[in-house]
């Protein structure tokens, strides 16, 4: 039985990269909806009322410095990172820069803002996180959306230091929430358990490996450790803190986030690889371990909704501000995966990405549409910039547009043109924040 799941879950592993290697998206990729908002004839009936985004912060350094377990499991040097650790590099500001210029660009051809805009009082609302990295990529996309009107970003302490809105952390603990949460994890991917789990990411920790000459490390030397472990890694949680995680699979997603990042800065792929020669579909496979990370610690149902509640609450208020046209809210990774988990939504594995579910960058984008009759409706998209759009820091325009996919929601139902009925979806919401 082991066998049989194993070999399905690396099956869908290779059904993505299958379905990636055929549908290569150019400018964008295809939405799993078949409406296509924004095209003449949805223009027809449909009108843009109001724009809610959830951003993930845009390329930083790593989360560790010089001195940290990651300068020790490889012999190689990282990349020169252009800032400190943890804080937004600067192609990441180029990069917000742009995806900024673009989404100016897109809603004024829907009619949606005039060229140069300038809002009214409590039209635009700017908050992130108060970490460097989420405060810099809110006023570099900003600067990119509205050039002359000097939004001021808000954010609730001097950087650096986590808002609880954004931060991830698990509030009241009790022993019924552990178990149903150490229960979720254990099953993640239909595995009975988290060992059986990692024991999937063998070829994706073989990758790595051989990438970091992990063998060769100071880390794996001193440890007598020479190889990533599948029955090391332990989750726990506790009170007002994040889930937090210890073992082969927390080291290894330390290297992986530092290895994408380096791929990201780094347009040679050899000497982003530390000299090695390594195909994109092993590129994705580093990047999985990554994901796979955020998975367990953020998208277990019970934890999801515990850890998104402040978010769902604030994405549902901005949604139902009367005077609001347009909300940028800046905060992680792990923000929108465990607000995507809350509100259930339907498995995705994005195209013409490495990182297959919120590659750097990416915003979670709530389009609301009116209707001739003044009915409201929302378009759900993830919109993040393709592989070498990042790589390459490449314009963005309504011809060359970042990558869009539509994400669907179990237990609530689309109409006909694949959109969402507001009242539903708010509905939807206060379930979900339960």
């Amino acid at each position: 039985m082991r066998q049989m799941k194993k070999a399905a879950f690396l099956v869908k592993i290779s059904i993505a990269i299958f379905v990636l290697s055929i549908f290569i998206i150019g400018c964008a990729s295809v939405p799993k909806t078949e409406v296509s908002p924004g095209s003449e004839s949805f223009r027809n009936e449909y009108t843009l009322d109001k724009v809610v985004v959830l951003s993930r912060h845009n390329m930083r350094s790593p989360l560790s410095d010089g001195s940290s377990v990651l300068s020790q499991v490889t012999p190689h040097q990282w990349f020169n990172w252009t800032s400190r650790a943890s804080e937004l590099s600067l192609k990441g500001g180029v990069l917000e820069t742009i995806m900024g210029q673009y989404f100016r660009k897109w809603l004024e051809s829907e009619d949606f803002i005039p060229e140069n805009y300038i809002p009214k009082d409590g039209e635009v609302r700017f908050y992130s996180n108060s970490m460097q990295r989420t405060i810099a990529t809110a006023q570099y996309f900003s600067s990119g959306m509205l050039p002359v009107a000097n939004v001021t970003i808000e954010h609730l302490y001097a950087p650096s230091r986590m808002d609880d809105v954004f931060n991830p952390q698990t509030v009241t603990l009790s022993d019924d929430f552990i178990n149903k949460a150490m229960e979720e994890v254990n099953s993640m991917y239909g595995y009975s358990s988290l060992s059986e789990l990692c024991e999937t990411l063998r070829p994706s920790y073989d990758v790595l490996e051989r990438v970091l000459d992990f063998e060769k490390s100071a880390y794996a030397q001193a440890n007598n450790f020479p190889h990533f472990k599948n029955d090391d890694t332990e989750v726990f949680f506790k009170e007002r803190s994040e889930p937090g995680m210890r073992g082969s699979l927390r080291i290894a997603t330390s290297a992986s986030d530092a290895l994408v990042l380096q791929y990201y800065e780094e347009t040679d792929d050899k000497k982003a690889a530390f000299g090695h020669n390594i195909s994109l579909e092993e590129w994705e496979k580093i990047a999985l371990i990554k994901d796979v990370f955020v998975d367990v610690l953020y998208t277990p149902p019970a934890v999801a909704k515990e850890l998104a509640r402040p978010l769902l609450i604030l994405i549902s208020d901005e949604l139902k501000e009367e005077n609001r046209k347009f909300s940028f809210l800046c905060g992680h990774e792990s923000n929108i995966a465990s607000v995507l988990s809350a509100l259930d939504v339907k498995e995705y594995s994005l195209p013409d990405a490495i990182e297959k579910k919120i590659p750097i960058g990416t915003k979670l984008v709530f389009e609301v549409w009116k209707d001739k009759n003044g009915d409201e409706f929302v378009s759900l998209n993830l919109v993040y910039q393709t592989i070498e759009q990042l790589r390459s820091c490449r314009m963005l325009s309504l011809e060359d547009p970042p990558a869009k996919y539509g994400v669907s929601l179990n237990g609530i139902k689309m109409n006909e043109d694949g959109l969402y009925p507001l009242d539903k979806l708010l509905e939807h919401f206060a379930k979900s924040a339960e």
